[in-house]
């Protein structure tokens, strides 16, 4: 299984689109902080605008998706001169039509929504990632699917209907897949999940194929076929991270996915995923979750109940 799928079937990500809007010049639009292990997302499907996090502002173009891998509250607006006006919201059967206050001819077409990402794994992937994640599809080889989605998405949002809600989830998905494949375009620090092609790409499919395995810098630089110090240089330039904090993040992932679905005890877990000690694993997996793998367990078992050793481990 290539990089990314592996990655978002560990991290169960469910995707809601929420608000198509249809943005005049001189237009304010507040976003509200989302809940835990959330990210609001934006794809721009014409013109241009500006999202304003924690004081800074960056240029959205038409082609761009950002995700606000943090969840905090943020803002978009849109240029023009004059009166800043406020928005309208108008409730439709799959989402919310949102248009400026006063100004009802769009310079901005903007498709809203956010993803939920698993407990575990998914918290785990979202904290690893840059906030923002803002990819430049329009610039990237990506453009002729995002036109594609983009045709698909404006379709659906001018005839709602029967399905519409489930379309916009499973296409919302579809763009969350090309950033994270995204290798070209990508605004800020590079992802890790989208390397490909070369001798990083190779050591982080093997670690994902086999976290359990004694992943010294030593056994990486050999499979990445480069001295020691060059392939710390070159994974970390790759990836944004370096290749110790990438390996802990794998086995974290890996180690909440066996907790979750498996009934294996703690400290065959903690074997599984490369630790000899149950006690490193423990401060491993609580600095990486926020809680004890024991009450991890309890928690999946309470907000997803499944039979023990269900789904199987893959």
């Amino acid at each position: 299984m290539d990089v990314v799928s592996h990655v978002l079937r560990q991290a169960r990500v469910e995707a809601t689109f929420d608000k198509r809007c249809l943005l005049g010049m001189a237009t304010r639009m507040d976003v509200a902080a989302q809940e835990e292990n959330e990210a609001a997302f934006h794809v721009v499907l014409r013109g241009t605008c500006e999202l304003w996090l924690r004081g800074e502002a960056r240029t959205l173009h038409t082609g761009d998706v950002v995700v606000i891998t943090s969840g905090e509250p943020h803002r978009i607006t849109t240029p023009g001169v004059g009166r800043v006006q406020g928005i309208t919201e108008a409730d439709g059967p799959a989402f919310v039509t949102v248009r400026s206050e006063h100004d009802q001819r769009p310079v901005v077409d903007l498709f809203c929504g956010h993803y939920l990402f698993g407990a575990g794994a998914g918290s785990i992937l979202l904290r690893s990632l840059p906030d923002p994640a803002h990819v430049s599809f329009g610039e990237s080889a990506g453009e002729a699917v995002l036109q594609t989605l983009s045709t698909l998405m404006r379709d659906e949002a001018q005839h709602e209907r029967d399905g519409s809600a489930a379309i916009f989830s499973a296409l919302s998905t579809v763009l969350l897949a090309m950033v994270l494949r995204a290798s070209t375009g990508v605004r800020g620090r590079p992802l890790w999940t989208a390397t490909s092609g070369d001798n990083v790409a190779a050591v982080i499919e093997e670690v994902l194929a086999g976290p359990g395995l004694d992943w010294t810098i030593e056994r990486m630089s050999l499979t990445a076929g480069t001295s020691r110090a060059t392939f710390l240089r070159h994974f970390e330039r790759a990836t944004g991270i370096t290749a110790g904090a990438f390996v802990t993040k794998v086995r974290m992932m890996r180690a909440a996915e066996l907790l979750r679905s498996t009934d294996a005890t703690v400290a065959s877990v903690s074997a599984q995923v490369g630790y000899r000690s149950e006690s490193a694993f423990a401060k491993s997996f609580r600095l990486a979750t926020g809680v004890t793998a024991a009450r991890f367990r309890r928690d999946a078992a309470r907000l997803s109940p499944v039979a023990p050793g269900w789904p199987p481990a893959q």
